[in-house]
């Protein structure tokens, strides 16, 4: 009788196995580098290049959450789920945003072939109500494949107070905002923490750290010394900026000569017929996002700083890359508050200009207006959400002394984001797995591009990828592209100012040839309606292969397809003191009506936060602040406060708010009990969301940033909190074209 060992021995990779650290920016444009042509300063970028490669025909699927899916499984974004955001799963094939076990992740892979994998920063890939305290955890980074996670979930973060997420639980950021608390650099000192832990339990173990910062997206957080060295830099305007930056693309090679700047669109206005608070408005607003993108460089040179002096960089394969180009969602005007627009509220310049000596600090929750989102895809057409060149190519940078050297080449092979997994796969000597866990792993759409490396002439990995994002379509066949002028549904003033079809029946199919034409600027479809006809053909076959189909460019046409929760929250809800931050997912809806109660114990001077949700930005407290009941609901377009006419007594009771909408102008009505101590009267209604990127409930205390001035953080309930109960009429349902407002605002 044979005896055979029945735990197999962990893997163990060669001594010399690289590590690898992925940069995943947000909303960051292809001209906004300095390494890319931009004059905004980032050093420790502009140092990865300058001892790595550049790519200049790189591309994403212009949005977030489907590059990032793409890039983790090698398959294209349809292929995997995730055609769309996180935010709206649908229950068809190509739109579940469940990325399956059939695509295995690059962590789950490098995990079982023993790397260590850790992750901090935006994630954007678990669906929609199932990002709650409850889970199902199988879509959080933990589920599929890393073993550290600290970041959010969300599409975006308040940088002052985010809504974080460490492993598979919500907690509170490590400081507070009068602290000097940013994301960004608490996710890279997380970051580090993490190598050193790693480093210190299994010396000579080889990591692979997933690095996705919620910079550039919205809102642009920094304080004021990041901002002040840019003061005055961009008056010129972005028309004057935008051909500063093209031509130092051209002279440094990462744009070809003889490449064509696209020309500005109209609905993007003339600097020169601006008038003078427009043009200081706006310039502010690049000043912001400038000071915004040099901190977010500096965080990442205090990352690359660390493996230098632990004497890991030189075999670390460093990849950075934007998920998307710049974001246009801040509109004509930019926003001093990006939840005006889920909230269908006009932006103002009056407004802006309010807010401009603080621009960027915790009052706000900004964006730049989108003539500079067009500057800084230069020198492309259109922005993200887009399948034009402006959404779809960003930024690529590779980074490994030990495996690469030609130091500060540009590259100009075609490549794709998907095409990142298999070339990493190649460079760390792994084979991909044909199963799983028992499951069969569906075919890798993306090649290595591994050969580029040493061989600049190496050519491109693949001949055929195609692009939909909101009905918005391309296709690339070797130097051949198509594009769709379809303009989606959704964005306030591109629906008013594009030109361009609204029917997929009507779209004009332009065609570029890339091999001349790298900026996607001369349409040659009138001279050749043949090879239009077959990129056409090969889009149909790309979609019908990858369940891009059926095609939607809004909400309202697949919000009857909307996967719910499957332990929905109710109309009527108890919560006691004790637990995490719930998650807003869990509460009922509010939009349609409520009634909140707090059962106390009240003593001589009462005071503090009952509970409270979100912020001065969106969200709501009902707080005793003077001895005084008081609420206070912020929507994007101020803060409604009510304060009661008289103390709160002494010992046992019921404190609340209702709300009921109905006919003449709404209200909100603090309560004794059932006696109305206050009202107030407002006009509009409540928003559907109050946070893009999510908010918890407190009971007992706030945290972050308050709702109400009338109260400081952590203000915390100075007698005893029992209960907290919310009661909602339980039929409202959400408006769809403010589902999707809140989805892209969200991204």
């Amino acid at each position: 009788m044979t005896a055979e060992p029945i735990f197999p021995r962990v893997p163990r990779p060669a001594p010399d196995a690289p590590n690898v650290l992925a940069i995943v920016l947000d909303d960051t444009g292809f001209a906004q580098l300095g390494c890319f042509g931009s004059d905004i300063a980032t050093p420790n970028m502009d140092r990865l290049a300058a001892g790595g490669l550049r790519y200049n025909r790189f591309h994403v699927t212009a949005l977030c959450s489907p590059s990032r899916a793409s890039f983790l499984t090698g398959r294209n974004h349809h292929a995997v789920g995730m055609g769309f955001l996180a935010d709206i799963p649908l229950d068809h094939h190509g739109y579940t945003t469940r990325i399956p076990r059939s695509a295995a992740t690059l962590p789950r892979i490098l995990r079982d072939h023993g790397y260590s994998t850790l992750a901090v920063g935006k994630w954007h890939l678990t669906p929609r109500f199932e990002r709650s305290a409850a889970g199902p955890f199988s879509h959080w980074p933990l589920g599929l494949g890393f073993e550290r996670y600290y970041g959010f979930l969300q599409g975006d973060a308040n940088h002052y107070a985010p809504n974080l997420v460490q492993d598979n639980h919500y907690v509170d950021p490590p400081t507070t905002p009068e602290e000097g608390y940013h994301l960004t650099e608490d996710l890279v000192d997380r970051a580090i923490a993490y190598l050193d832990d790693q480093s210190y339990a299994a010396p000579g173990k080889p990591f692979f750290l997933y690095a996705g910062l919620g910079a550039m997206h919205s809102p642009h957080h920094v304080t004021p010394e990041w901002v002040e060295p840019y003061r005055g830099r961009f008056d010129h305007g972005w028309e004057a900026w935008r051909t500063e930056v093209f031509q130092r693309q051209v002279e440094s090679g990462v744009v070809p000569p003889g490449t064509t700047l696209t020309p500005r669109p109209d609905w993007v206005a003339a600097w020169d017929d601006l008038t003078p608070d427009q043009r200081r408005m706006y310039a502010r607003q690049q000043e912001v996002f400038a000071g915004f993108l040099t901190h977010t460089d500096a965080q990442i040179g205090r990352l690359l700083d660390h493996l230098e002096e632990t004497g890991r960089l030189d075999n670390t394969i460093v990849v950075l890359f934007s998920d998307n180009g710049a974001s246009a969602e801040g509109g004509i005007d930019g926003s001093v508050n990006e939840h005006r627009f889920s909230a269908g509220v006009r932006e103002s310049l009056e407004d802006n200009l309010a807010h401009y000596d603080d621009w960027g600090g915790p009052r706000t929750y900004n964006h730049y207006a989108w003539g500079w989102a067009w500057a800084g895809n230069t020198p492309f057409h259109l922005w993200k959400r887009y399948t034009w060149l402006g959404g779809t190519r960003t930024p690529l940078i590779v980074h490994w002394p030990a495996g690469i050297r030609a130091g500060g080449a540009v590259r100009d092979q075609v490549i794709h984001v998907n095409d990142l997994f298999p070339t990493l796969l190649e460079a760390l000597g792994i084979e991909p797995p044909e199963t799983v866990d028992g499951v069969e792993q569906q075919p890798i759409d993306g090649a290595s591009f591994g050969a580029s490396f040493d061989d600049g002439g190496a050519p491109s990995p693949r001949d055929t990828q195609y692009f939909e994002m909101l009905g918005s379509r391309s296709l690339i066949h070797g130097h051949w592209k198509v594009t769709t002028d379809h303009v989606s549904k959704g964005v306030l003033d591109e629906e008013e100012l594009f030109t361009g079809s609204r029917s997929f029946d009507e779209d004009h199919w332009a065609l570029f040839d890339l091999s001349t034409d790298f900026a996607e600027a001369a349409d040659v479809s009138a001279e050749h309606p043949q090879v239009v006809a077959e990129l056409r053909r090969l889009w149909d076959e790309e979609a019908a292969r990858n369940h891009v189909l059926p095609l939607f460019d809004g909400l309202v046409d697949r919000f009857g397809a909307l996967i719910g929760p499957a332990w929905p929250a109710g109309d009527d809800r108890t919560f006691r003191p004790g637990a995490a931050p719930i998650c807003d997912e869990s509460l009922p809806m509010l939009f349609g009506g409520f009634r909140i109660t707090a059962e106390v114990e009240a003593g001589d001077a009462p005071d503090g936060v009952l509970l409270a949700l979100g912020d001065w930005n969106g969200g709501f407290a009902l707080h005793v602040t003077g001895g005084r009941l008081s609420f206070a609901f912020a929507r994007a377009a101020g803060v409604l406060e009510v304060v009661a006419d008289r103390p709160v007594p002494r010992g046992r009771q019921s404190l609340g708010v209702a709300h009921l909408p109905g006919p003449g102008a709404p209200a909100f009505h603090l309560l004794h009990g059932d006696t109305v101590v206050g009202s107030l009267t407002f006009d509009g209604l409540l928003p559907f969301a109050l946070q893009h990127g999510g908010a918890g409930l407190r009971l007992g205390h706030d945290a972050g940033l308050p709702v109400s001035d009338r109260y400081r953080i952590p203000a915390r309930w100075n007698g005893d909190l029992h209960s907290a109960r919310i009661q909602t009429p339980g039929h409202a349902q959400p408006d769809p074209l403010a589902e999707l407002r809140a989805a892209l605002h969200a991204d």
